[in-house]
């Protein structure tokens, strides 16, 4: 009897329980949770093979205790056919709600479009861009076997949040969300996820404006960590990695806090994590760059999904940020900062590269006036 409840209370430890209601699980291993999903499932259930729709009406009607004729009624009703609400001659418009239709859907539709008539919104090409995210890879399947998602792999998805500095966005919006698989180890997470200050060059070139940078930031500060449940995910994948953590574990030994560990990034994969899934976690890098990261679902991959491999980690939303315009033309992004410029409206300015050599420099390219300039990458540059 003690036997076979600790074996329950064990099995109950792989499974996400809430812990606070609507907010996050409790801690579970993201590779128990899988082992026991595939020891309760049959092997059909999992599948990637698309089923025989005689052999799929076989099992519903044997599952349902259906016999043959209320089958035959149950696919008339839920036929998308009728759906339909036009002749079949005639060419339906999405945007036009048939005036005397009986689903509450378009019912409701109609009463919101009678309360705003049409002031029709275009949208632009980023905003359709991030609404087809998702759909470009829905059931994509690869040329070659060898890269099929295996049946019973694990997917996440994992909303990567903008860094503390944006207190517009820090709270509720997630930068980029991803899928992926639980065969992925933790370097690809952190190179998928894409951050303005990884792109940031160093120095002042107010006498140098055309001499290229020999590095942008991630070329050079190559450093950077997760944290989950009390461990520090490590990239130490380079040689001129260094372990960043260190200094909060040295301090949280000073102050009594709870002692945390260490691994290796490149050497963890998420199927071995312990998480929570809704819980907020670290990542950072840069030094001081640090992001918000939620695990908000862990499942099976089914056949409808995105089955190539090479395509994960898979970019489902990317947050459309505005970009910052020239301070003189108001037209193209801007690519120099400058400060201490008697020729700028505002101190810092923004400047196109265009504006600030006709503005800062004569024809031969020497410096006029006295002032700093510095590269700008505009957070916009991932839309």
């Amino acid at each position: 009897m003690a036997a076979s409840s600790a074996k329950a209370a064990s099995s109950s430890d792989n499974i996400p329980d809430y812990e606070y209601v609507d907010v996050n699980t409790k801690v579970f291993h993201i590779d128990s949770f899988r082992s026991e999903w595939l020891s309760r499932l049959k092997p059909e259930d999992f599948s990637h093979k698309q089923e025989d729709d005689d052999v799929f009406d076989a099992r519903f009607a044997k599952e349902m205790g259906a016999d043959a004729e209320t089958m035959a009624k149950l696919k008339a009703i839920c036929s998308l056919d009728s759906l339909c609400c036009h002749p079949e001659d005639q060419r339906s418009d999405a945007e036009t709600v048939p005036p005397n239709s009986t689903l509450k859907t378009l019912i409701q539709r109609k009463k919101k479009q009678d309360l705003k008539r049409p002031q029709k919104v275009s949208k632009n090409r980023h905003d359709l861009y991030a609404d087809e995210l998702e759909s470009l890879a829905l059931s994509r399947k690869p040329n070659d076997a060898v890269d099929v998602v295996p049946e019973g792999e694990v997917i996440l998805t994992i909303n990567v949040y903008y860094p503390a500095v944006y207190d517009k966005f820090n709270h509720n919006r997630p930068h980029m969300t991803l899928l992926m698989l639980g065969s992925h180890n933790l370097t690809q997470l952190r190179d998928a996820i894409c951050c303005v200050s990884d792109l940031q060059v160093c120095g002042e070139f107010s006498n140098t404006p055309d001499m290229a940078p020999d590095f942008i930031s991630k070329d050079h500060f190559k450093s950077a960590f997760f944290f989950f449940e009390g461990v520090f995910y490590i990239d130490m994948r380079f040689p001129e990695c260094q372990d960043i953590s260190m200094t909060t574990i040295e301090w949280a030994k000073t102050h009594n806090f709870p002692t945390y560990s260490q691994a290796k990034m490149e050497d963890t994969r998420f199927v071995d994590l312990k998480v929570k899934v809704g819980f907020p976690y670290l990542y950072c890098h840069q030094g001081d760059c640090e992001h918000l990261v939620i695990i908000t679902d862990v499942r099976l991959a089914h056949a409808n999904d995105c089955l190539d491999k090479k395509l994960y980690p898979l970019l489902t939303h990317k947050h459309r940020v505005s970009t910052q315009k020239c301070a003189v033309c108001h037209v193209f992004i801007g690519r120099w900062l400058t400060t201490k410029d008697q020729f700028a409206p505002s101190d810092p300015c923004l400047f196109c590269n265009k504006c600030f050599q006709m503005l800062h420099y004569d024809t031969e390219g020497n410096k006029l006036g006295d002032f700093l300039a510095y590269p700008y990458v505009d957070p916009g540059a991932f839309n």
